[in-house]
């Protein structure tokens, strides 16, 4: 009854209202449009034109435009970026490229109409104030990355090297001022602005990309890692300083009144060091959480941010200055960092700093160079560029006790650019001091520099590379690789790794990876980070006496990057752990839901992606998206963990319900041999009985001790309180999925389980 009178007086309160206001508007069309003379000034076109006309105005609104313009400019880095991601790249160059696509290098000149709608030079205002926000949050990130305490400890050897490559680069970019500056400048440019401006170009390095190839090749990991780490960030340091000195030059006119500026900007920096930088400590220090930043402390370190920022623009020497130095100064503690670069880094990298991007490609005329003379001195930059960074580095290095193998990498390092090089080349043209033609080589020039890091680098590495020791000298070891989320899992999985290799470690190799989701810049704290995770692993593997290779990195695709280590490793075991809930209704169980019903996907799609027959039950396993994903790039046997509280591993249970569960024959008699562990072997179908090559691995289990080992037939019930003896389920992935089917509240009830693919 309550069901209709609500129904009712909803029904009575729109009728009433809306003949109350149809009322109203004819009232007033008949009294005040007469009035007012609209009758007359009505357009006669009729309604579909009218809708065209306006349709037409909405689109090309300045606010639809700018829109319009993000959702291109966005799309077009992440698939230039995934591109180069593909091929291993840095996805910064994809992103670089994708702006001079977009701009009147390949766009602009081919499709004319489209970058003229796209991009109207009435517009391009919007997306420089934009991508100017983005490089002031971005500079900010910048300079958090850098980690005076290693600064410090590493300053002698780094300060020698990336002061070298700075000079050297730096004079090789003065000279080619000197013959460029001729035909190649504006009238009213003076020689020292444009030198200046050219050997700063020549010599800085893009410390963000530096550090990602870094972590991401393992370089970190090796005696020289620290060093390199410490050497980009003194050659950011030192080329943002010549930057604020160069700048302050062109502003003021003269070296002289430049003095003026330099010196209010050295007080500015006591300031922040002096002043604001224990005023920011203290309030970090008020933090209680380590997993939550209050508003008000975020509204702190923003205003200081800006407040930063401004001051070094109003004194002269560019407000990404000051908002690199405002990253500098912030709190060391690298979890306050972490916290508080979340807040920024996902709408600065991945919305802001793209239109930078786009922004630099729209004033990036690649046509300009269209005589062969032009792209020679194209070419002679590029090489004096590379001459200068990277033999500079190298020779540094060398020089102060590095192998040559470690001296060309730290040249090589230190010849990427990237998108610091951008940021000083916009500074560049927007001073005037640089033209369009020059402006186009150097944009030419960070690519090409920055493109060819990693290829230089497995080359030195395939120059370098020990003889590998063949095969006839060492025995085949059998390799684990265990891939988990935090600690607690990681020790869990450890330890049934240890189980299947406790008395042939001298013929195994366990190797421990931690995949951490991070962003493809910032690598604030990596360090601090991995000896978190670390930690309790190390520990449980010195009560368990198990040694393992530990892998840390920071990626943007866990999933992906798993089954990559994997593969390339050439491992003979993935063992990961289940992110879902095995309990309740959820996920999981609505996945198993499809245990008995029939899923047709064509054949051809199938093949497509792989094998058919492993991908017909990946869609119908129990299995998350993430892990169906590493399942099915997998080149090795995978091992899926359950956890649902395993404390030890004494009572094993093996149900086989499917003919091809041969391989988890392997498992058993693997398990038997290196533990003290009671099997129990629930053999549904006969495999023990039907296949020689099972039938042989239950022989060995029972060789090792048959007083632990019973085997079990069809005729044998087991219901929930057998499973509750057990302290782990051994079953691959189809009869796990035929079990759960056959009896779902059995399985509910059951323990931990290791679910095996083949």
């Amino acid at each position: 009854m309550k069901k209709y009178k609500n129904l009712t007086f909803y029904i009575s309160v729109l009728v009433i209202f809306s003949f109350l206001i149809y009322g109203i508007i004819r009232m007033g069309r008949i009294n005040l449009e007469v009035r007012h003379n609209v009758y007359g000034l009505a357009s006669k076109a009729s309604a579909w034109t009218d809708f065209l006309h306006h349709l037409g105005d909405d689109i090309a609104a300045p606010l639809a435009i700018l829109l319009l313009q993000i959702v291109v400019i966005l799309l077009a880095v992440r698939l230039f970026g995934w591109i180069c991601q593909k091929i291993g790249q840095p996805t910064v160059i994809g992103e670089i490229f994708a702006g001079i696509v977009l701009g009147p290098s390949l766009l602009g000149y081919y499709f004319t109409n489209v970058a003229d709608f796209l991009f109207p030079e009435s517009s391009l205002d919007n997306i420089r104030f934009l991508s100017n926000i983005g490089l002031v949050l971005f500079m900010f990130i910048v300079g958090m990355e850098l980690n005076l305490k290693t600064i410090k400890n590493k300053a002698n050897s780094a300060l020698i090297i990336s002061h070298t490559s700075i000079f050297t680069a730096f004079s090789l970019g003065v000279l080619v001022a000197y013959f460029l500056f001729e035909n190649f400048t504006h009238q009213n440019t003076t020689f020292l602005p444009f030198a200046m401006f050219m050997g700063i170009a020549m010599s800085i390095a893009a410390f963000p990309v530096m550090a990602r190839i870094i972590h991401e090749r393992g370089i970190n990991k090796t005696p020289m890692g620290p060093i390199i780490i410490t050497c980009a960030a003194i050659d950011d340091i030192t080329a943002w300083c010549l930057l604020a000195a160069v700048i302050a030059i062109v502003k003021a006119g003269s070296v002289t009144s430049a003095l003026f500026v330099i010196l209010l900007a050295v007080l500015y920096v006591l300031f922040m060091f002096r002043v604001v930088r224990p005023f920011l400590k203290r309030i970090a220090d008020l933090q209680t959480s380590n997993r939550t930043i209050s508003k008000s402390v975020i509204g702190v370190f923003f205003l200081v941010l800006f407040l930063s920022a401004y001051a070094t623009e109003v004194i002269g020497i560019h407000a990404l200055f000051g908002a690199f130095l405002a990253g500098v100064i912030m709190p060391t503690n690298y979890n306050f960092r972490n916290l508080f670069t979340e807040k920024i880094e996902d709408i600065s990298l991945v919305l802001l700093l793209p239109l930078f991007f786009v922004y630099t490609g729209l004033r990036t005329h690649i046509g300009l160079l269209n005589e062969p003379n032009l792209w020679i001195i194209c070419g002679g930059i590029i090489f004096l560029a590379v001459f200068g960074k990277s033999m500079g580095s190298a020779l540094a290095a060398r020089f102060v006790g590095n192998s040559w193998k470690d001296s060309l990498s730290i040249g090589a390092l230190m010849n990427t650019r990237g998108l610091m090089e951008l940021v000083v080349l916009n500074i560049g043209l927007d001073l005037g001091v640089l033209t369009s033609e020059v402006f186009a080589m150097m944009v030419v020039m960070a690519l090409v520099t920055t493109f060819m890091t990693s290829p230089l680098l497995d080359i030195i590495d395939k120059i370098f590379k020990k003889k590998k020791i063949t095969e006839n000298q060492i025995e085949d070891k059998y390799k684990i690789l265990v891939s988990f989320e935090s600690s607690e899992s990681g020790k869990k999985l450890l330890f049934i790794a240890h189980s299947f290799i406790r008395k042939k470690q001298s013929n195994s190799e366990l190797t421990m990876l931690h995949l951490s989701e991070g962003n493809l810049l910032y690598q604030y704290g990596v360090e601090e980070e991995e000896e978190e995770i670390f930690k309790p692993i190390k520990e449980e593997a010195l009560i368990l006496r198990q040694s393992f290779d530990p892998i840390f990195k920071v990626v943007g695709d866990i999933s992906s990057n798993v089954t990559k280590i994997a593969n390339k490793g050439d491992y003979d075991f993935l063992l990961i752990s289940y992110k879902g809930s095995v309990y309740g209704d959820n996920v999981f169980a609505r996945f198993l839901g499809f245990s008995n019903k029939i899923i047709h996907i064509p054949n051809y799609l199938l093949m497509k992606f792989g094998n058919q027959k492993k991908w017909s039950r990946l869609l119908l396993a129990p299995l998350d998206e993430n892990t169906r994903t590493i399942v099915s790039k997998s080149d090795m046997q995978v091992g899926i963990f359950i956890d649902k509280g395993l404390v030890s591993m004494r009572n094993i249970f093996v149900p086989i319900l499917d003919e091809d569960d041969i391989f988890v024959g392997e498992f058993m008699e693997r398990l038997a041999q290196n533990s003290y562990v009671r099997i129990t072997l629930w053999d549904v179908i006969g495999l023990s009985d039907n296949s020689i090559d099972f039938i042989k691995s239950v022989k060995a289990i029972k060789a090792v001790n048959p007083y632990l080992f019973q085997l079990w037939n069809n005729n044998i019930p087991v219901d929930s309180d057998i499973l509750k003896k057990q302290d782990l389920i051994l079953i691959s992935l189809n009869s796990w999925k035929e079990l759960y089917g056959r009896n779902p509240k059995l399985m509910k009830d059951a323990p931990s389980a290791l679910v095996l693919t083949n």
